[in-house]
């Protein structure tokens, strides 16, 4: 049997970018153990290469149709291609800002490279699984690479702490999960295919009820949506910066792409059930990250309520349930991406040059540094959703699908929190670009000037000027991005929507948007 064929049973080629990514981690591995300081200088470019590589067969893969792998139990879907392609592009990233950042700390290279390539398996794996084994298995393959990442700093304090919170919090979630899968596997008869199960779901009452909420609560955890936050505060302020980043989109993407296949390929039975329990965590996630960012005087710890809030907002997508709802979570994703990735290639260079990330020690960098002014400046306002940003178009599609599929308490809770998440975004600019030199940090006034021919740095650079475009361009070339989303929702079978008139608004504008939408049908959710 050729195990790479379509029609075999096994068709190893739907796994052809974790095999890229799994020979990348080996050949860093391997130049790292018998290869000099020379070689070890290599392993950033080899890991950076290897992704693309992983990024270029994700591409390829997309004209190809539906493909079932390993006896059902991994999908090559369309949204299982671009969720991947959103862990890999955030992997990519993260070794541009992490190769400098690690040589300046001290800490071993070649080690943080196999961990956050491991890392990128394990959410590849997740994003397309469909059995409960490879769910457990990438699950547990994603976290233990981020506990430890997370403290991998092991000379700082703050980095041993962070990974210790993380690790216990993690495992309380993951035994919460794998308690209401051991209820699925029981209640159907034991079955590991997600479809296998559904068909028991109709009449399990309240057992089905139980395993629902323990799933809920340990996909919870993955998105960092409340009241299963609790980690990420602390782990976002102790952790390499390099590591937030990955976290705060990889693995969040990762577990929305879990949270999607799981609850519409498991629960097409619990619908209503499960959109009114993720209506409420949408409504509290959104409303505890913004109010408490206010609060916060470090930057790392403030996108860390960010992250919560986002992750609040892009809930509305998935409890909408509608093909505009799918598709607006996709792009939100795809554009949160590159604008908060960004934000953290800014934070990263101003704390390699000054030690610290308070915000009052920002204070005046437009006067020292007017180009990562602009880029913070950008990723930041983007963030808090103002036109023409990316950041702006993410939150329309958001907001009108779910206003559309009748969810108008989301909408209206996302609405005010999005204007209170502004206040706090504009806070920081405002200390950024103060003009009296009175007013100058300390850490701004003795600010060196960037050597950009240093170790990691011109990688440093261009992640910057990507993500800066990028994050200006997404926004106005909405369009591609939203219809590609749209593709993948109607030629996935999985979401059972028949591949018909899509919600593709013509325009960037509101207005447009608005009529565009007048003639989808989509079905009703929870608000």
């Amino acid at each position: 049997m050729d195990v790479f064929a379509p029609t075999g049973n096994l068709y190893a080629g739907a796994i052809w970018p974790e095999v890229v990514v799994t020979l990348t981690l080996l050949l860093v591995l391997v130049v790292d153990l018998v290869g000099g300081s020379a070689a070890r200088k290599s392993l950033p470019a080899l890991s950076i290469f290897g992704l693309i590589g992983a990024l270029v067969t994700l591409v390829l893969q997309w004209q190809q149709p539906q493909l079932e792998s390993f006896l059902g139990s991994f999908a090559a879907d369309p949204i299982s291609i671009l969720f991947r392609g959103l862990v890999v592009g955030t992997a990519v990233l993260t070794v541009m800002m992490a190769e400098r950042y690690i040589s300046q700390s001290g800490a071993p290279t070649g080690e943080f490279y196999v961990l956050l390539l491991t890392a990128t398996l394990g959410g590849m794996f997740l994003s397309g699984a469909t059995d409960l084994i490879l769910v457990f298995v990438s699950l547990e393959t994603l976290g233990i690479a981020s506990y430890l990442m997370a403290g991998y700093t092991k000379r700082d304090p703050r980095s041993s702490e962070a990974a210790l919170k993380y690790l216990l919090i993690g495992a309380s979630s993951t035994a919460i999960f794998l308690y209401g899968m051991s209820l699925l596997y029981g209640l159907s008869g034991g079955q590991t295919k997600l479809e296998a199960i559904a068909s028991s779901m109709g009449d399990a009452g309240l057992a089905g009820i139980i395993a629902l909420v323990l799933c809920i609560g340990g996909i919870g955890f993955k998105l960092a949506a409340v009241p299963f936050h609790q980690w990420t505060p602390d782990v976002y302020e102790g952790s390499p910066t390099p590591v937030v980043a990955f976290l705060s989109v990889g693995s969040k993407a990762a577990g929305f792409a879990l949270a999607v296949r799981f609850l519409a390929t498991v629960f097409p039975a619990m619908t209503e059930e499960w959109r009114a329990v993720l209506s409420v965590l949408a409504i509290l996630t959104m409303v505890l990250g913004n109010v408490v960012a206010i609060a916060q005087t470090r930057l790392k710890r403030l996108l860390a309520y960010s992250s919560i809030g986002q992750a609040g907002f892009v809930l509305i997508g998935l409890v909408a349930g509608t093909e505009a709802g799918y598709a607006s979570l996709i792009f939100y994703l795809m554009v949160y991406l590159v604008m908060n990735l960004g934000a953290f290639l800014c934070i990263t260079l101003f704390s390699l040059k000054t030690g610290t990330d308070e915000i009052s020690e920002y204070s005046g960098l437009y006067q020292k540094d007017p180009f990562l002014t602009l880029c913070l400046s950008i990723c930041l306002l983007s963030l808090g959703g103002l036109p023409p940003l990316a950041g702006f178009f993410g939150k329309l599609y958001l907001f009108w699908a779910g206003w559309q599929a009748g969810a108008y308490t989301l909408v209206l809770v996302g609405l005010v929190t999005s204007v209170i998440s502004i206040y706090y975004y504009v806070r920081v600019v405002k200390t950024i670009v103060v003009k009296e030199p009175q007013e100058m940090s300390v850490s701004v006034q003795n600010y060196p000037e960037t050597n950009w021919q240093a170790e990691g740095m011109q990688a440093l650079r261009v992640g910057l000027v990507f993500t800066l475009v990028a994050t200006i361009f997404a926004g106005i070339l909405s369009n591609p991005l939203f219809t590609l989303s749209i593709q993948a929702v109607e030629q996935s079978p999985f979401l059972g929507f028949p591949t018909a008139q899509a919600f593709i608004p013509e325009s960037a504008s509101l207005q447009v948007a608005v009529k565009g939408s007048l003639g989808s049908s989509p079905q009703a959710g929870e608000g």
